[in-house]
Parts: C-alpha cells; sequence; structure tokens
C-alpha cells in the first residue's frame, strides 16, 4: 500500500508541477486518483511540507509551496 502512496504523491507533484495551483476536484480529474490514493498522497505531501491550501468559497485549492500565487 505505501508503494501506492508513494506513487500517487509523485502523480499529483507532476500534475502540481506542471497545472499550478488548482482545486481538489479538477486534481483528481487530472491525477484519475481513487478518492482513497488521492487523499493519502496529498497527506503524504502536505507532511512533507510540500503543499499550501487555501479555501475559496466551498472549494478548497491546493497547490506546491514553490508555486505560490503571488
Amino acid at each position: 500500500m505505501q508503494a501506492g502512496i508513494d506513487s500517487a504523491a509523485g502523480i499529483i507533484w507532476r500534475y502540481l508541477n506542471e497545472h499550478g495551483e488548482t482545486t481538489l476536484s479538477k486534481l483528481k480529474q487530472g491525477t484519475k486518483l481513487s478518492d482513497q490514493l488521492l487523499f493519502a498522497g496529498i497527506g503524504w505531501l502536505a507532511r512533507e511540507e510540500k503543499l499550501t491550501f487555501t479555501r475559496e468559497g466551498r472549494s478548497v485549492r491546493v497547490c506546491l509551496r514553490e508555486h505560490q500565487p503571488a
């Protein structure tokens, strides 16, 4: 299972690196990960302090720390 989470984290990182800040729903659509792997991968990256989260109305946006909007 950990290998799957590690792989999911890599997929998420690459997606965010290429596309920049996005909503969780767009991240799910873009990565095609299951809910379980998406949130496990996000948790992995968040634990490593690689992500920033912002709430925008009812949605949550996520981006890589080095790609934060100005």
